[in-house]
């Protein structure tokens, strides 16, 4: 029984408590009256209120750059806004950059979209939007990207986040030497910016939210047969050949990927289109769900012996819960495979937000995972996975439980 998770943007940046509908769609329930107000239990300390907020430095050997894409698949409408005609994307294209490379570093996201992240859960007095957008990053704009293929991953975050809410991984991916798509998918986040200064809300929030529980599911589904359609296009577009007819790549440093590497990972409902664009494109050769649930479950078929990593809270998410979820869709998966939890972590452990969180003194002891230790444990674990399968280069680290990483838990079901 999946439901939906419900509460605060400030429980979102302690990576602990769910949002109003799921902020990633993993779970369902009745929707709630209205959202929480900040509780004092997890009230930021005041003197952090306005303290600048920065993401962890990359630790990989090279720069990162980024550049931005505005996409649109003429072949579909958009299936929220169907008079809105075709689907438009986001990209956020991050990339390893050359030592010594120079740009400015590139903004977080933009005040408007903080403003209604943050709005739409009656929380504008408790973090600035202009704090939150003010976030400072590593990735450079105009870097010099660096020679060589690399390896091409593919992000997609929850249900109704901006896609600068996985920034973090991104960046760490780009700093080990994968080019990076970050996709925003319209009308699926509070709130996203496109070309001609259109802020898009979220369409697909109210058709869920209004819908009866019974059929939240199929919608649900639907946003990750959605989205694994965008990945595959986005696929598409990023490695056409430079004189085909229907046009050349989308991207300018479109030469450095190697169509050959790819990986695609999404948080919660980002995280079952991973797998859902698996089973649709064997051009993507690897994929991670981080703690999202299977609305759209994995074929009876497999993913084609493909590797698939689980990677999750211990909430509904471990051998033992009453939800059978990941267990029948672990029961599919027909090549490499890890299931492995964090003790201690929530929902949002996964994404950038508890590391902004933490900066502010957003804390709740139902979910006590520091929020910097969260953040190393998904950069860890996603890297080793991508590193092993995209690379070749074994990763001892998910062979089993580490000393390094206590908190991490695998399953052998």
């Amino acid at each position: 029984m999946n439901r939906f998770r419900r509460g605060t943007l400030a429980l979102l940046l302690a990576a602990t408590l769910p949002l109003p509908l799921a902020a990633a769609g993993t779970a369902f329930a009745a929707p709630a009256p209205s959202a929480a107000r900040l509780s004092p239990a997890v009230a930021p300390a005041a003197p952090a209120a306005h303290a600048p907020l920065e993401l962890p430095r990359p630790t990989g050997p090279y720069a990162v750059g980024r550049d931005t894409l505005h996409l649109t698949d003429k072949q579909r409408r958009d299936p929220w806004v169907p008079s809105a005609g075709a689907r438009e994307l986001m990209a956020s294209m991050y990339y390893p950059a050359r030592p010594g490379t120079h740009g400015a570093h590139v903004p977080y996201m933009a005040t408007e979209e903080a403003r209604l992240l943050l709005e739409g859960q009656g929380l504008a007095d408790v973090l600035p939007a202009g704090q939150l957008a003010a976030t400072r990053t590593h990735a450079r704009g105009g870097a010099r990207p660096l020679g060589g293929k690399h390896p091409l991953v593919v992000l997609s975050p929850g249900f109704t986040l901006h896609r600068a809410t996985l920034t973090l991984l991104s960046e760490e991916l780009a700093s080990r030497g994968y080019v990076v798509a970050l996709l925003d998918h319209a009308h699926e986040s509070l709130g996203t910016t496109f070309p001609g200064g259109r802020t898009l809300p979220c369409a697909a929030c109210d058709t869920v939210n209004h819908a009866p529980e019974t059929a939240q599911r199929k919608l649900m589904a639907k946003v990750a047969t959605g989205r694994a359609a965008d990945i595959s296009f986005v696929v598409d577009r990023l490695t056409a050949p430079p004189h085909r007819p229907q046009g050349a790549p989308a991207w300018r440093h479109s030469a450095m990927i190697d169509p050959k590497r790819i990986g695609a990972a999404g948080h919660s409902s980002g995280g079952n289109s991973a797998a859902t664009a698996m089973a649709a494109d064997r051009r993507i050769r690897a994929g991670i769900n981080l703690d999202g649930d299977f609305s759209a479950p994995v074929p009876r078929s497999g993913l084609h012996g493909r590797p698939f990593l689980m990677l999750g809270s211990p909430s509904g998410h471990a051998p033992d819960s009453t939800d059978a979820d990941w267990l029948d869709n672990w029961r599919r998966l027909d090549g490499w495979k890890r299931w492995l939890t964090v003790r201690d972590a929530g929902h949002f452990s996964f994404l950038d937000l508890p590391v902004l969180g933490a900066q502010i003194g957003a804390t709740d002891p139902r979910a006590p995972l520091p929020g910097k230790r969260a953040g190393e444990i998904t950069r860890d674990y996603v890297g080793a996975f991508f590193d092993q399968q995209l690379r070749g280069i074994p990763q001892p680290l998910l062979d089993g439980p580490s000393a390094a990483h206590p908190e991490v838990v695998f399953h052998t079901p």
